[in-house]
């Protein structure tokens, strides 16, 4: 049997303030053609389907076209939901897809498979939803669930409990943090509070695959146990992240191999680095005018209008950072007292230019200027 394993594909996201929906439908018809060339048997999608509990009209025909096309590959299709999701959403939609996709979103189905049989026999496939402590507790009573941890370890031991008695093959596909993955910061909501929501990796011992999704970059906790991270780059912190999919066979043994399926970057980022001047016109960054620009300037202080001017180079440029190349050097005296110990005017502009804009005070242009202003000053009040 062949597996795709793909997660958090987080229909709706934005980048920045630009709609993401037309590039991962890109995207995901690429993958869906990964599908067929491939001849994948099963296509799992650990969670994260949308990116937000209330996602937009326009997310769910995405949802459902995607999933109709992965059937009409002849796949069979298991979702499960994540922390983004709403499960009730995502559930309910489940009723109205076709008899090849299993939407599992419901607690109380953990330890039930989806049973898909190859030549070998059958493969039991376990969708663990997100499961929110707080939330889920009350259903299995008499069991500690404080924590993520906890809810996992107990989810995965009804898994076990449940494969023992059927026996053969099986897959878990679940969303959550383990132990000893690598966030990217800013991009995964945090499930975890200090270590006690970290789920451990024993406690995925027994299926011969686990499907895991949450963790936006592709990870490899062991042979069996991995993340496929999210199919399109969601933040500039995910910069040159590899974007696919991973996929499994299975024998009559178990787990056969697994090898990664990269998909299309339809818009690469970049972070480019330099002054405002440089950056708008040194060839050195020519190539980049289609691509998702983080542009970073070293000037001393700001400049106006940078974003609109970067824009005229970098159509795509979606963040500007002001990052002066020199370190401001302190001479532990505070503006208060350069503020009391100037001798007039002028110097009081001086200290408040020195402390707004890194250490540097004004040029000799702008001391000609505010000369010109506080003499024409002095006249006004003279004339009086």
């Amino acid at each position: 049997m062949r597996i795709l394993h793909t997660s958090d594909w987080h229909i709706g996201r934005s980048f920045h303030g630009f709609s993401t929906l037309d590039a991962l439908s890109g995207v995901l018809e690429a993958l869906v053609a990964q599908v067929r060339e491939n001849q994948v048997d099963v296509v799992i999608v650990a969670g994260d389907v949308f990116d937000s509990a209330a996602p937009s009209a326009a997310c769910y025909p995405l949802l459902s076209q995607t999933l109709a096309a992965l059937a009409d590959e002849g796949a069979r299709v298991v979702v499960t939901s994540g922390n983004h999701d709403s499960a009730a959403r995502l559930g309910f939609q489940s009723a109205l897809l076709r008899s090849e996709i299993a939407v599992v979103t419901d607690p109380l189905s953990v330890g039930t498979p989806v049973t898909i049989d190859d030549e070998h026999g059958p493969v039991h496939f376990y969708g663990i939803p997100y499961l929110e402590p707080a939330i889920v507790r009350h259903l299995w009573e008499g069991v500690e669930l404080r924590s993520q941890a906890q809810t996992m370890q107990h989810a995965l031991d009804l898994v076990r409990s449940d494969l023992a008695r059927r026996g053969g093959r099986s897959v878990v596909a679940a969303h959550c943090f383990a132990a000893g993955v690598d966030a990217t910061p800013g991009v995964e909501r945090e499930i975890r509070q200090g270590g006690l929501d970290v789920v451990p990796l024993p406690a995925f011992d027994g299926p011969d695959y686990v499907a895991l999704g949450h963790i936006h970059g592709r990870q490899q906790l062991s042979e069996r146990v991995r993340y496929a991270g999210a199919p399109l780059h969601y933040s500039f912190s995910e910069e040159g992240k590899p974007r696919g999919s991973w996929l499994v066979d299975l024998d009559a043994a178990g787990l056969a191999s697994v090898r990664w399926i990269d998909l299309p970057v339809p818009r690469p980022l970049v972070t480019l680095r330099g002054s405002l001047d440089d950056l708008l016109v040194d060839p050195r960054f020519d190539g980049h005018d289609e691509h998702w620009v983080r542009a970073e300037y070293t000037d001393a202080t700001p400049q106006p209008d940078p974003m609109r001017r970067l824009q005229a180079r970098f159509p795509w440029c979606a963040t500007v950072v002001h990052q002066p190349a020199g370190v401001r050097t302190d001479d532990g005296v505070a503006y208060s007292a350069r503020v009391r110990a100037a001798r007039d005017d002028g110097e009081i502009i001086e200290a408040f230019l020195s402390h707004v804009r890194e250490g540097e005070g004004a040029s000799d242009a702008e001391r000609e200027l505010i000369r010109e202003v506080l003499d024409s000053r002095s006249v006004a009040e003279a004339a009086k």
